[in-house]
């Protein structure tokens, strides 16, 4: 007795694309929680949060290719004080060199950077308070303003978004927005970018706060030294723009393929210069070496450009302190 033929069975199962596939998940998780029948009030959480995540996507998605940058700040500067004339400095040279700006949307620091960067090239990722911060008049009305409930959905987008950070003087929150940004780059959960301290010229703000990382940070072992590689502190306009686009002249970006991390390239880096790659960052390589490659098949639903040169390696996923400093490398190798 023959047996009912499996042939072409699997031929005939329906691959989903990536998109549709994640989509069912999704679907699948909504069940399962409604199932579980959870508190009103976890319910009002998580409708919320969607619904905030889905307009953010739907407003920074039309820009996906622009570079950005996230500014931080005190929302008390006035518009007589030279911070804020440094930060409207700031925003106007960075939109100078196409990229824009994302803040808060309150007054201060933020609307300081807005006027620099102007109302086209400007985001406001508000948040609603108590008291009720209203967005600053330069992004008052824009379509790319969005009004969030919660702080965590909004410091989301501040550095999923961005492409690098910018702090300058101000309060609780951006000292929370610092040390966020930095441990997320510490521990690798963002991508990498740089994170630039500004203050104005003879300003002690951020000296006393990096004075404070080394000495009790740095020196009691909380940090590795490595670790100073992820920000910089300056008083210099240009310095703080040049190490934003700097970072960007020959690295492009980054994403783990399986079990190897890929850099891409804006050009290509000679032999030699990944030869010393490998003599210099050997340390933080598991296995084999840091090679030249071309995209990989699993980068094809990827924003890049597939026609990027690529370096690739094994990453040891601890050292992103020394990853910064690869990726600085880098730049100097394939600026030369």
């Amino acid at each position: 007795m023959k047996t009912p033929s499996t042939e072409g069975t699997t031929a005939r199962r329906r691959v989903h694309p990536p998109e549709e596939s994640y989509g069912l998940e999704i679907r699948r998780t909504v069940q399962k929680l409604l199932a579980d029948r959870p508190p009103l009030g976890d319910l009002k959480i998580i409708n919320t949060t969607l619904k905030e995540m889905r307009a953010a996507l739907r407003v920074f998605g039309r820009y996906r290719h622009v570079r950005k940058v996230s500014v931080f700040g005190s929302a008390r500067t006035q518009p007589g004080d030279p911070v804020f004339r440094l930060a409207e400095e700031f925003a106007r040279r960075m939109a100078d060199e196409g990229y824009m700006i994302i803040t808060g949307a309150g007054p201060g620091i933020m609307e300081a950077c807005q006027r620099g960067a102007g109302r086209e090239r400007s985001f406001g990722v508000n948040i609603r308070l108590p008291h009720e911060q209203r967005p600053n008049q330069v992004i008052a009305g824009d379509e790319k303003l969005l009004t969030f409930k919660y702080f965590f959905t909004r410091k989301l987008f501040f550095i999923k978004e961005a492409h690098a950070v910018t702090l300058f003087p101000g309060g609780f929150g951006t000292h929370d927005e610092g040390f966020e940004a930095l441990t997320l780059l510490q521990t690798g959960k963002a991508h990498p970018m740089p994170v630039v301290f500004l203050d104005r010229k003879n300003g002690t703000y951020w000296k006393t706060w990096e004075r404070y990382v080394i000495d009790h940070l740095l020196r009691q072992h909380m940090i590795a030294e490595e670790d100073l590689a992820l920000f910089l502190v300056t008083q210099d306009v240009e310095r703080a723009v040049e190490e934003i686009t700097r970072f960007y002249r020959v690295y492009h970006s980054s994403r783990y393929v399986h079990d190897l991390y890929v850099i891409r390239l804006n050009r290509p880096l000679s032999p030699r210069a990944v030869e010393k790659l490998n003599r210099e960052f050997g340390d933080i390589v598991v296995e084999g070496k840091i090679e030249l490659r071309e995209a990989f098949p699993e980068e094809a639903h990827d924003a890049a450009p597939k026609d990027l040169p690529r370096l690739a390696f094994r990453f040891d996923r601890i050292h992103f302190g020394r990853l910064r400093m690869l990726i600085d490398r880098v730049n100097e190798l394939g600026a030369n």
